[in-house]
This record gives C-alpha cells, structure tokens and sequence, in this order.
C-alpha cells in the first residue's frame, strides 16, 4: 500500500497529528510510570522477588543503576535514527521497535513467576532501552516531518503539545504506579504500564494512513552526513548536545536522588493522600507543572522577556541553565537541614520543582525544537539520536558519579565467599559463619561474625563492637526530639577510639538516623573495611502491603530495638560523597556549564532546513519561536 510522501498543502495542523500525540501520552505513561518505581523497586524489593532472598542494594547503587538504564534509553536513539534514515523510515521504525517495547515491559511483570528475577530485569530494561530509545529519535522527527511551507509556522505549538503529551502521560502513570507497587506488588506495577504500551503501539497503528511517510535516505543520508554542509552542522549541533548533557544530568535526579532525599522530608502537606503515593506525588508536580507552564511561558513569559532582549533560542537555552543552577541549590540547602537532623517541609523540593520545571522549558523543549530546525534534510532523525545522546551522557555520568562515590562492603564479600564453599543444602539453612576479618585468618581478634537467613546477609558483629555501642549509648543519652549535632556528637565522642587506634567519627544523616563510624583496619577512612553502627529512632508503622506479606512469606526480619533505637552494624558499605556535599557538587557543576554555554551561544550561527524547503537561508526559524 502506498503512503503520502509529501506534506499536505494546508496552513492547518496535520491529520497525523492526533494519532501521535495521543500514542505519545500512552507510550510516556508506560515509561514514566515504570521509571517512577524503578530505584525504590530495586533498592526494597528487587532482592525479595526470588524464593531466596538476596542482598539489598544500597541507595548508591541503585541510583546508579538507574541512571545506567536511564543513560541507555538515550544512546539507542542513534541506532533507530540510523535504522530509519537509512533503511526503513520512521514510521516502520517506530511500529517494530514499539513491539520491541512491548515485550520489554512483559519482561518485567515476570519477575518473580519463574526464573532469576535479576535476569529478568536485566532482559526487560535491555528491550525498554531497545524500543523506547530506538522510536525516540523517529517520533519526535516524525513530528516534524507533518509540516509543510504552508503550516511550518504551527511547528512550535506542536512541539509544545507534544511535550504536553509527554507530561500528561507522566502525570497519571507517577501518582498511580507507585500504589500499585505499594499494594498489589510488581507484576501489576510493571504490568499496567506493559498494556499502556501496547495500546500506544495499537494507536499509532491505526494513524498510518494520515501521516506523512517520508522515505528512508538511503545512502544518500551518508553522503549528506559526510558532505561539507552536513560537517558543519554536525560540528556546531555536537558541542550544543555536550552542554545541554550537564542539564539531563541533574534534571533525571528528580528520580532518583530527589526521591531518596524526599523520604527525609516532612510529607504532611500530601497527607490527604494514601502514604504509599506521597513521595510520587511529589515528582507529579513537574508533569502538572508542564502543563501550566507551556502556555504561560509561550503567551506571557517570552514575550515579556522578548521586549528586554532579543529572545533567540540559544538565549532560552542559557536563562535555562541558570534556572536549573538555582533549582540544584535549593535542595542544597534542604540537604544542609537534614544533615543537621531536622526534617523540613516538602514544601522547599517543591520550590525547586517550580524552578527545575521552569528550566525544563527553556531547555528541553526549546533543544528540541531547535535541533530539528538545524538539521539537513535528511538527517533530522540521525540529529534528534544526536540531542538525545546527550541525555545518554548527562546519565551516564550520574551513574559513574555514583559508582565512584559507593564504598563497597568487605564483610559482604567475605560473606558470598564462605556461603559459597558451603554444600549447597547448606547455604540457605539459617546460621552464624564467623569471617576471617582483614588479615584473613579465622580465630583473631578482627573476625566478623555474621548472621544469614535463607542464604542471605541479614546481619553482621563488628569486631570491638562493645566500644561502637557504648559510644551509641552517650549519643543516645543526649538525643531528645532531635539527634546531637555533629559537632556536639564530636564533643561526646571525644577521646573514645576503636581496638585499632581510631577516633570515632559521628555523622547525623536525617532526623531519625545517625552513624558512628571508624575507620577501622585499614585505619583509613572511606573504605571497604570502615566500621559502624547505625542508630535509628522507632518510626510510625508504614503500611506496605505487598511488602511486608511477602516479608513474613520468607522470614526476613528488621533490626532489633535497643533501648527504643535501632542499631544496624556495618563493615563498609557506605558512599564518599553524600548529603549537602552531593547536591553541591551538581549545584557547582551546572553553574559552571551555564557560564561557559554564553561565549558559545555568541559564537553560533543558526541555519534551518525544513523537508519541503530548498533550502532556507538564515531565517528566523527557531528564533520566530520566540514568539
């Protein structure tokens, strides 16, 4: 069957249009909404899906894992651009890898049926990174492709809706995927969005004989990308792509980093909602956000700052940065409260969604827009893999941040290493195994003795732990609505040492924990033999349905109370860079990028190509959008 090749005639907006835009609110349901549960899954859940439980992944860990995949998402775009400029056009490319998609989310919803759970999340990420990364620089180009000379001006408000699809999508998947983790559990977590998808590839399928199919280039892509005019263009997009990389590199912590950060705050402002949607509740701010903002930034905002100054799209661009500095030093500041043991309204991240939102605008959907009007004919989806390359690289290095900065635990590797000499009717029974410590001989004074259930971790003694516990004790003693402060903590802690010769180091990390920590054998601090204990206060019971039945089906209990604390020994395990000193260091990072985008925004001079133009010359284009 033949298509239309060629934009309609018209100065109205095209026929397709209603067929992406609602398959995109359908498809960002289902990736927004498994995104939105994926670092709490893989950090509380994930190690309990199996008959046997495994080991928990620390917080670092899972955020790195989650900006891993997050990175993945964006880096597949180049293969779809390249399997749709050259081979099969946009539309085929986005049908067959949607499918893709599909059996991604499928993937999922089976863990815990039957297999390695890990396995399983590993094989539905890497199809969800496949399918959603691959049609994602198609849709947006396809997008685009709808226009013609006679409606290009109506490309703006497009991208606008487009982008509006997006938050609309993302609104309803983050308030309702986290209940249906809390409550029914993964499969249906997972499983809801999985149909969202299919119903998004099924809606785009019935939309093929209204859009415009532009043919694959062939070679003739290639030739055009290695062509002078195509260097050039490459050549001043890439250097664009590598700062706006340092905006997704904080903008995606909203899921991550703000999550884990948002559990340390004080909700009472969602209250009217079940507990269990609180948290997401508050990274549904942004989508709700989007929609306010769209038409207030389009129809009050630039134009008010265009009366200022002449608003190109490389100005948006650079207001955007300083806006997402501003948004990072917000939870800064927040952060510095809770490392002094308070517990500060939701109220102040929300103040930081209203700014991060606000740069979002200015950069993302502004980068869109632009990188497509950039791009040579031909090589508009190859561009849009390009831009979106850069949020592969702005997660990419979160995640490696957040390898870095993860302490990895040495009584835990001891642990794995004697479980499995063990026989294997052995390992899963419950039972105390005494580890060699750090000189490695079993019967000295540095052995760790730790306690398994059904072949997991459950619990470790350090080695002096007496010493850790008395100096709980003093900081216990002195802990009334809130923890000491670190520097009082000190004062308490002064004079008293581990059995190597190591002071103790006292840090408060929310308003209800603290850690007592030294730097144990090694007698260097940060590494995977430093030692400790947490001290938690009793928190209100949280009713975590799903969790906790399955909890009782496999025998995993929580710490003891001691004295009404919570005591939790650790041999490594924690993270150099945490608190206020994280957020610092991406406030100063995007700071610095915001700064260095001004000389390069001075220097660049836009050209635009639309698929029905010969070619134009430097017209406003992008800069029309200024509106």
């Amino acid at each position: 069957m033949s298509y239309r090749t060629t934009a309609i005639d018209t100065d109205k907006m095209p026929p397709g249009i209603p067929y992406i835009i609602g398959n995109e609110a359908a498809e960002r349901f289902s990736f927004y909404g498994m995104r939105a549960v994926l670092v709490m899954f893989m950090a509380q859940y994930l190690h309990l899906m199996d008959k046997v439980p495994g080991h928990a992944m620390s917080n670092p860990e899972a955020v790195e894992r989650y900006h891993l995949f997050a990175s993945f998402v964006y880096f597949t775009p180049l293969l779809g651009a390249l399997l749709a400029d050259i081979f099969f056009g946009k539309y085929n490319t986005i049908l067959w890898l949607s499918i893709v998609y599909c059996l991604g989310h499928a993937a999922l919803a089976c863990m815990g049926s039957f297999g390695f759970s890990g396995w399983w999340l590993f094989a539905g990420l890497g199809l969800i990174c496949l399918g959603a990364g691959g049609i994602k620089s198609c849709v947006s180009a396809h997008v685009g492709d709808q226009f013609g000379k006679s409606n290009h001006h109506l490309i703006t408000r497009i991208y606008n809706w487009f982008y509006f699809s997006i938050n609309f999508g993302s609104f309803f998947s983050t308030m309702l995927t986290p209940t249906l983790l809390a409550k029914y559990g993964p499969h249906w977590a997972f499983g809801v969005p999985g149909v969202l998808m299919a119903i998004a590839t099924f809606m785009f399928w019935m939309g093929r004989n209204k859009f415009v199919h532009i043919p694959a280039g062939g070679w003739k892509f290639v030739e055009e990308s290695f062509s002078r005019e195509g260097l050039i263009a490459l050549g001043k997009l890439i250097p664009l792509f590598a700062l706006i990389s340092v905006f997704w590199s904080l903008y995606d912590q909203t899921g991550s980093s703000w999550v884990l950060q948002a559990t340390s705050l004080d909700l009472k402002p969602f209250s009217f909602l079940d507990w269990t949607v609180q948290a997401s509740a508050v990274q549904a701010i942004n989508p709700i956000l989007i929609l306010i903002y769209i038409p207030l930034f389009t129809l009050v905002i630039y134009p008010w700052m265009n009366r200022i100054f002449r608003l190109t799209p490389l100005r948006k661009i650079g207001c955007g940065l300083f806006l997402m500095a501003a948004a990072f030093g917000i939870v800064t500041l927040t952060q510095t409260w809770i490392d002094g043991g308070q517990r500060p309204s939701i109220h102040w991240q929300l103040l930081a969604y209203y700014v991060i939102t606000a740069s979002e605008v200015m950069v993302a959907i502004v980068g869109l827009e632009f990188a497509y009007t950039q791009a040579p004919k031909t090589m508009k989806s190859w561009v849009m893999g390009l831009f979106w390359l850069s949020v592969f690289g702005g997660n990419q290095f979160t995640a490696q941040v957040n390898h870095y900065i993860a302490i990895p635990s040495a009584s835990q590797k001891q642990f794995d290493v004697a479980t499995a000499a063990l026989p294997a009717d052995m390992q899963t029974s419950p039972r105390n195994i005494v580890l060699p410590g750090y000189d490695g001989v079993v019967g000295t004074d540095d052995d760790i003795i730790a306690r398994s259930k059904q072949g997991a971790l459950d619990s470790i003694e350090i080695p002096g732990r007496q010493t850790y516990l008395d100096a709980a004790a003093k900081i216990e003693t002195q802990s009334g609505v809130k923890f000491p402060s670190k520097e009082e903590g000190a004062a308490l802690l002064s004079g008293m040492k581990d059995q190597w010769g190591n002071s103790f180091r006292y840090d408060v990390i929310d308003s209800s924990t603290a850690r007592i920590a030294s730097a144990g054998p090694t007698r260097q601090d940060h590494t995977e033999w430093e030692m400790g204990l947490m001290i938690e206060r009793p928190k209100p019971k949280e009713d975590h349905p799903w969790l906790d039945k399955r909890k009782q089906e496999l025998g995993v209990t929580e710490a003891p109370m001691v004295a009404g604390f919570a005591h939790t020994e650790f041999c490594g395990g924690q993270s150099k860079l945490e608190g206020a000193a994280y957020f610092r260091f991406f406030t100063l990072l995007v700071l610095g990028t915001a700064v260095l985008f001004i000389p390069f925004a001075m220097l660049y001079r836009p050209k635009s190509y639309l698929q029905d133009d010969v070619e134009s010359e430097e017209h406003p284009g992008p800069d029309a959008v200024a509106h």
